[in-house]
């Protein structure tokens, strides 16, 4: 066994160690789903600030944005600036909403909903998407985890990484039904550490190795321009629309999906929310450079069938086996914790919003309930690595944030108008969720559509497709609820909740 391995193997057994050893922490009752699923609300701005970037520093960043610009060239940096522009969204609304939710103790953004629309079927409307949303993105988590296992080797490699991939859903599990919320809380102050130390090293000794930067570009210009479609490292013309649509249509939805609001709800106060929204930008500066590890990887001649294994293929071969053994821990780890954070958001939503509501009493939740939901709904993002097949692993990601965007009109501008009808609100929920599903089935789940109009093709995201179809309905639908007096259901919140 290499020294690579076993450093691997030592720092992964260490954050799970850690992810059970969390349920001391504080010594929470942890059969209250308060404390389980939200850490009880005390996290500061420091944990605050690990647990938000646990979030968003995922395998998504190490594996599934290098691998798409390795695919695709320039199209794949629309990750840069949709992080760039959901912060401040994160600033006004989060902040916003955490203010409600602390006033009016919810639990999760569907409590919110049920009591601003006073509509039991919109509330699992709510509810339901976002466990349906985040199902692909644990999977994103588990794909990136399964190409590591693979480059690995020995053990790990076993049946593509399956077998290994197996046992890291067990650990997952494991110790997010033991100490829920707090186990990557926790874990994340040693996963940003080993990022930042990989980032730092990729992104300083990997070009220097290659030649340097004008070396890198030129050779992925050329590369790139020789394959059938033609890409570049510059966006073309064409792409303008679908880079803008992609940037601006993830921004949108990356704050709202179960795990983002979870960890929003976790903090122990408005300020901590705000100051995260300004902190937070730091990580997209690191995200930036391990974008360019897409150029990397293609002037270094890396050919793969698949594209999730683009990174580590390029820390084992630029790096010595201690230090890769140290970079390939992070992206595991990197994928380990906002896999916690998305189980327990999603349990958190079906226990307390769908379930709970069919019992008498909802007040804080079924706990117990919660914690096994954490293992069916990891073992159902295991099922959906092996039988779903995706060109790139970013696209489970998109596929998500396409449905997840359609608890927008209900959700964030039900916090500031109550203009549209429930019924309505449902309606354009359903015409959204079929529009995106149907688009994303046509297009063999790959983000983008085109549409023609006036003779002119307009490819671009089809989460924003839906959302306009989502929004025209729900529009046109309150205008007729309000000419036939339909019953617009009770506004259980006050105007000081939104003080």
């Amino acid at each position: 066994m290499s020294s690579g391995t076993i450093i691997f193997a030592l720092l992964v057994i260490g954050v799970t160690a850690l992810g059970f050893l969390a349920s001391r922490w504080g010594n929470p009752n942890l059969g209250s789903l308060d404390e389980w699923a939200l850490g009880g609300r005390r996290f500061g701005t420091l944990v605050s600030w690990f647990l938000l970037g646990g979030d968003l520093y995922t395998a998504y960043t190490f594996i599934a944005v290098p691998a798409l610009v390795y695919g695709v060239g320039a199209l794949g940096f629309f990750a840069v600036p949709y992080a760039t522009i959901a912060y401040p969204i994160a600033f006004v609304i989060l902040s916003r909403f955490w203010g409600i939710a602390h006033r009016r103790g919810y639990l999760t953004a569907a409590d919110f909903v049920r009591d601003r629309f006073g509509d039991r079927t919109l509330e699992i409307a709510v509810a339901s998407t976002g466990v349906l949303a985040a199902l692909p993105y644990i999977a994103l988590q588990l794909d990136g985890m399964r190409a590591v296992f693979a480059k690995i080797g020995g053990a790990f490699a076993a049946s593509d990484g399956l077998l290994a991939l197996v046992v890291a859903f067990v650990l997952l599990a494991g110790y997010t039904y033991t100490s829920g919320l707090r186990a990557p809380a926790m874990i994340a102050f040693v996963k940003d550490t080993l990022i930042y130390v990989t980032v730092i090293a990729a992104i300083t000794i990997i070009p220097a190795r290659l030649g340097g930067w004008a070396h890198i570009f030129s050779v992925s210009q050329q590369t790139l321009a020789a394959r059938p479609k033609a890409d570049s490292t510059l966006l073309a013309p064409q792409q303008y629309f679908a880079y803008a649509t992609w940037a601006f249509g993830s921004s949108l939805s990356l704050f709202i999906y179960p795990h983002s609001i979870t960890s929003v709800l976790a903090a122990k106060s408005r300020g901590v929310i705000r100051r995260n929204a300004a902190l937070l930008p730091i990580y997209s500066l690191l995200l930036g450079f391990l974008a360019l590890l897409g150029f990397c990887a293609i002037a270094a001649g890396i050919v793969t069938s698949n594209s999730s294994s683009v990174v580590p293929t390029l820390i084992d071969r630029f790096f010595p086996s201690w230090f890769a053994g140290i970079a390939q821990a992070a992206i595991v780890i990197g994928a380990l914790v906002p896999a916690a954070i998305m189980a327990i958001g999603s349990a958190n939503l079906f226990s307390s919003n769908i379930v709970a509501g069919f019992t008498a009493s909802r007040a804080s939740g079924n706990a117990t309930l919660a914690k096994r939901l954490t293992l069916g709904f990891c073992a159902i993002a295991l099922l959906l690595v092996m039988v779903v097949p995706v060109q790139y692993a970013i696209y489970f990601q998109l596929l998500g944030g396409a449905w997840m965007l359609q608890i927008f009109p209900a959700f964030v501008f039900g916090m500031y108008t109550r203009w549209f009808h429930p019924k309505a609100l449902l309606l354009g929920w359903v015409c959204g969720m079929t529009a995106a599903t149907a688009m994303a089935a046509a297009t063999g789940f790959t983000p983008n559509i085109t549409l023609h109009v006036g003779g002119t093709a307009i490819t671009g995201f089809l989460a924003l497709y839906a959302l306009a179809i989502n929004l025209a309905v729900a529009a046109l639908a309150t205008l007729a609820m309000r000419a036939i007096r339909a019953d617009a259901g009770i506004d259980m919140t006050t105007e000081a909740d939104y003080a």
